[in-house]
Order: structure tokens, then sequence, then C-alpha cells
């Protein structure tokens, strides 16, 4: 039974544009009150027509170079954004590691902050309670956990963050390279925590420059560009397809 299904999904950005093209007089027609005129909306199609479906088990690595629509559909997945054609349905609960900063409130502390972001995850009360517990010890960030955030040296923040998005465990994991944890110091616990819960994950999609990365976390490979879907299956043949494309990176051949 599929956990995720996608049917010729599409998604596309607006991007507004002046159609004069001297950025000089268009600033000094509004600083003279004047309106800048031409203005008009563009659309950058994103995905086209995206078609596959994942089962329980499954470990999905998304490549494609750069702007070639892996992020927009990690979004999608996520429920940050939603297709305007096509159809994505999935059952269960899915926890995204894709966006770092996520319901955190700079001037609240760290202990507050653990709520917010778990709800917004859909975190039960005990789960809440239970990463109070936790979180605190695993990032070992000490009495920091009551001052406000703010007051974090961006490893100090990392910590938090990746101990809340990991709190939890999700039906689907949607992951954008293999989340930074911040000091090299807490990098084995981080990675640790991370592969327990991919474990316990039902379905993971995993987007990542990194082919050893891919090869050894996922069983079905997605090849987008320009957001359409190249190929899907093995990992070994998508991979193998992309780097011969020319699009993707040279894999390296394993000794006779």
């Amino acid at each position: 039974m599929a956990i995720v299904q996608l049917d010729a999904v599409s998604f596309r950005y607006p991007v507004f544009q002046v159609a004069n093209r001297s950025l000089k007089i268009a600033v000094m027609r509004q600083m003279a009150g004047g309106r800048i005129e031409g203005q008009s909306v563009l659309h950058v199609q994103a995905l086209s027509d995206i078609s596959f479906s994942l089962e329980a088990g499954d470990r999905l690595g998304l490549v494609g170079r750069n702007g070639s629509g892996k992020s927009t559909l990690l979004r999608l997945l996520a429920g940050l954004a939603f297709p305007q054609q096509g159809k994505l349905s999935i059952t269960g609960r899915v926890v995204p590691l894709i966006e770092k900063g996520m319901g955190i409130q700079a001037e609240m502390s760290g202990m507050d902050n653990i709520e917010l972001p778990l709800r917004l995850l859909g975190a039960t009360n005990r789960e809440i309670e239970e990463a109070r517990k936790e979180i605190p010890e695993f990032t070992g960030i000490g009495p920091f956990i009551d001052l406000p955030v703010r007051t974090y040296s961006e490893g100090m923040r990392a910590r938090l963050m990746f101990a809340i998005c990991t709190a939890i465990i999700g039906d689907v994991l949607v992951l954008d390279e293999w989340l930074g944890a911040g000091d090299m110091d807490f990098y084995q616990r981080a990675e640790a925590r991370l592969t327990a819960m991919l474990e316990k994950t039902g379905v993971v999609v995993l987007a990542s420059h990194s082919n050893e990365l891919i090869r050894q976390v996922c069983n079905k490979v997605a090849w987008l560009d320009r957001g359409k879907l190249v190929m899907i299956g093995d990992p070994t043949q998508v991979l193998q397809a992309y780097a011969h494309s020319g699009r993707g990176p040279v894999l390296a051949t394993a000794a006779a």
C-alpha cells in the first residue's frame, strides 16, 4: 500500500518583472512619486507532471543539479507548499527536516522553544513532555536551556534545532541533505540519533549531492532535471545514467 502518492504533480513560482530595463529610471520615477509602469507576473515552472509512489520501507534519494526541483518537491512533501496541478496524497505523519528555524523564537528560552515547533510537527502532549526531559541532556546546552535563544552561539542553536526536529518519529521523513548539527563533538551523537530515526520511519525522502550517502541510505533514486522526472528506480542504474548524462558527478568505479 502506497504511503506517498504523486499523480501528475506540477508547481510554479510567480516572478514579478518590470518591463522597463532601466533600474535607474524606475527608481527615479518612484522617488518622484510616479509609478513604475509595465509590471507583469511571470512564472517559473519548478515541477512538471511528477508521478511516483512510495511504500513502507522505501528510502528515496533525490538527485539533480541546483534548480532541478529537489527543494520544491521536498517542500510539497513536507506540506509547506501545495501542488497547483495534479494530486499529492500522504498517509500518516510527516516530519520535515528541511526548515532549520521552523517555529524558533529568539526571545524565548530554549526550553520554551521546544513546544511550538513540535506542535507544528503534530506532536502529542506526551511527546512534548518527553522532549522537554531529553532534549536538554542530549544537546549538552546545560543551564543555557533556560536562557533566550538569541544568546546562543551558532553551534548551540544548531544543536537545539536538530534535537527538536528529531524528537518525534513520523511515518514519512523528509530530509534535505544530512542535516547539520553544529559542533564536531556533537556529530557522532547526532548521526546515531538520525540513523535510529530512519530505522523507525516508514518512508524517507532524502535530497543530497552526495552519491555515497544516497547509495548507503536509499533503495530508490529519482533524478530531476529542470522540474521534470527524468528517471526513477534502482540507485546504481539511476546514478550511472545521471553521471553519464554530463549533468551529474562522475561515479567512482569499483576496483576489479
